[in-house]
């Protein structure tokens, strides 16, 4: 066989020569050695040495360990540089004959961006003021064996940044930050909710009968009991039953999944955070929902007023509080006030916006259908809607002087739905005639209508106190924080289509 280097052999492409580098590696002995100990982050470095002077490291010598990734090396004659990334930053690695050895510093001239590797030495600071490590030990830990996108270009494609979230995150330093940005925001609000007297609990993911919104689910089939399970589409019904049982503060952060469309809005899997509290009502509710995301945004980002894709966001003063038919009126000043009110005005407008609308709709639901064409995406600034319809909210507790509308909440900021809260609906037999209308609309084709929860029933015939309760969109609120324009870029790995090709 001919030598790879040959002029008469046909080149290699990348990853065939990265494989030929890894073979020679493998010959040589553990090609992927696991017995180096790091010392220090490039972040601790950075920050702990920000205002060491030249002198002052060559004076007191700080020795190091660290490892990254190899992602910029410049060769100059007898001298190379290289800057190496780890989970925390960056920094310059200086690597001579004299420090390194030759035999050593020629290896790491084959070397691959991507690579993992690790140095030993001492910091110092270089003509132009870098703080580097000047290394004495130099190794490879890790050969990559598939080359990084171009550094001038990183990753631009956002199905791939999507699909090949590891290489996002190598190239892509906003992309890291969001990540930041939205694990900040989860610590933040267990910490509220757990100080404001909130016990965290899981409930069942694996649901005989979903409920607690209305939405399709995903089925799936168990196979040691012979039934068909659904994965949960809210954990709602489940907390309120805690709320029985006399836990009287409760909340879970986790998934929810619902077999519905993918959109900028909208991903199949997604995190909530639901909350309930006895002896409250909604507006208590809403004061404590818009207080929790104000300190939630105060504390990941220092400030209250937002960026959000060129629109400044505050959630600083009180949120503003309007129903259905103010909101539409205030955006839409062609619309007559008893027009929200004539179901046939209100499906002759829908007609003509191009909505559908189901036969046996109400005014309530025909006025709410207008209001998510007309106004939603018009409420840039934190807005709580109001006094919801009772033929949209099965499981809120409707007024005592208005019995067709609800004591419920939607938060809109940013044009999108953020919360959704209400008094809770404690009277069983009131519950049941409503899930045995929504058992009626699933059997008339409404695949989004709730189930019969009979267990549910059971529940509050025990007695629930009176409640109020909310449920967070986490990834929404994510995206509020980090200014992405996409659910799917606060997803470490939201759903895609099969990919081909790998």
């Amino acid at each position: 066989m001919s030598d790879s280097n040959s002029p008469e052999s046909e080149p290699l492409n990348p990853r065939e020569e990265r494989r030929a580098k890894l073979a020679r590696l493998r010959q040589a002995g553990p090609a992927f050695p696991n017995d180096f100990v790091r010392s220090h982050t490039a972040a601790e470095l950075q920050l702990r040495y920000v205002h060491s002077t030249r002198e002052e490291l060559e004076h007191s010598p700080v020795l190091v360990a660290v490892a990254g990734r190899l992602m910029l090396r410049r060769l100059q004659g007898k001298v190379s540089f290289a800057t190496v990334q780890d989970g925390s930053g960056r920094i310059q690695f200086f690597v001579t004959d004299a420090d390194a050895g030759a035999d050593t510093h020629e290896a790491f001239r084959h070397w691959d961006i991507g690579d993992i590797v690790a140095a030993r030495g001492a910091l110092f600071r270089t003509n132009r003021g870098e703080l580097s490590v000047r290394c004495k030990e130099l190794r490879l830990l890790v050969k990559a064996l598939r080359p990084l996108p171009d550094k001038f270009h990183g990753l631009a494609d956002h199905e791939m940044r999507y699909r090949q979230r590891y290489v996002d995150l190598i190239v892509n330093e906003a992309t890291r930050q969001t990540f930041e940005i939205r694990s900040r925001a989860v610590v933040e609000l267990r910490r509220l909710m757990t100080e404001q007297g909130f016990v965290e609990v899981e409930t069942p993911m694996l649901q005989l009968i979903p409920g607690g919104a209305a939405a399709r689910p995903f089925i799936t089939h168990h196979h040691a009991l012979d039934v068909d399970m659904y994965l949960r589409i809210a954990p709602e019904l489940f907390l309120k039953r805690l709320v029985v049982g006399g836990l009287e503060r409760v909340f879970e952060l986790n998934r929810n999944f619902r077999n519905e469309g993918i959109s900028p809005r909208h991903n199949p899997e997604f995190t909530m955070l639901e909350f309930y509290a006895a002896y409250h009502d909604v507006g208590w509710m809403m004061d404590f929902t818009e207080q929790l995301l104000r300190q939630t945004a105060l504390t990941t980002k220092g400030s209250a007023t937002l960026s959000y894709q060129g629109q400044a966001i505050d959630l600083a003063p009180r949120f503003e509080r309007l129903t259905i038919g103010q909101a539409i009126l205030r955006q839409e000043s062609r619309y007559r006030e008893q027009d929200l009110s004539d179901p046939h005005w209100l499906r002759r407008e829908l007609a003509r916006l191009g909505a559908q609308v189901t036969p046996n709709a109400g005014v309530g639901s025909l006025q709410l259908t207008l209001f998510e064409h007309t106004t939603e995406p018009a409420l840039v600034q934190p807005t709580f809607i109001i006094d919801y319809p009772v033929e949209v909210s099965p499981l809120a507790r409707a007024s005592d002087q208005r019995p067709d509308i609800t004591e419920r909440f939607e938060l809109f900021i940013a044009g999108r739905e953020t919360a959704n809260g209400f008094s809770e609906l404690n009277d069983p037999e009131d519950q049941a005639e409503r899930f045995q209308r929504q058992a009626q609309a699933k059997q008339a084709g409404d695949e989004e209508a709730m189930y019969y929860d009979a267990d549910y029933i059971r529940a509050l015939e025990y007695g629930m106190p009176p409640a109020a309760g909310c449920g967070i969109g986490v990834d929404r609120f994510v995206m509020l924080l980090a200014d992405v324009p996409s659910i799917r870029d606060v997803i470490l790995f939201p759903q895609l289509r099969p990919e081909e090709g790998i």
